[in-house]
């Protein structure tokens, strides 16, 4: 059986946290942010953790996890 491919950019988008959920960075928080008020920009901060419905179809794309 050959090995499976991870896509490419699962591993720079993506992180495990402990629990296995996935973690992923906000969107909407690289350009164009002087459209934005600073409420939007201040509760995108960080990071969140990627719903259920989401985080079996990235599983599928890093078949070995993720570090």
């Amino acid at each position: 059986m050959p090995k499976l491919k991870t896509k490419s950019g699962v591993k720079k988008r993506f992180k495990l946290t402990a629990t296995g959920k996935v973690k992923h960075g906000v969107a909407g928080k690289r350009h164009r942010l002087i459209s934005h008020n600073a409420k939007y920009i201040r509760q995108n901060r960080g990071t969140e953790v990627l719903a259920e419905a989401d985080t079996a179809r990235v599983k599928l794309w890093a078949p070995y996890g993720l570090r």
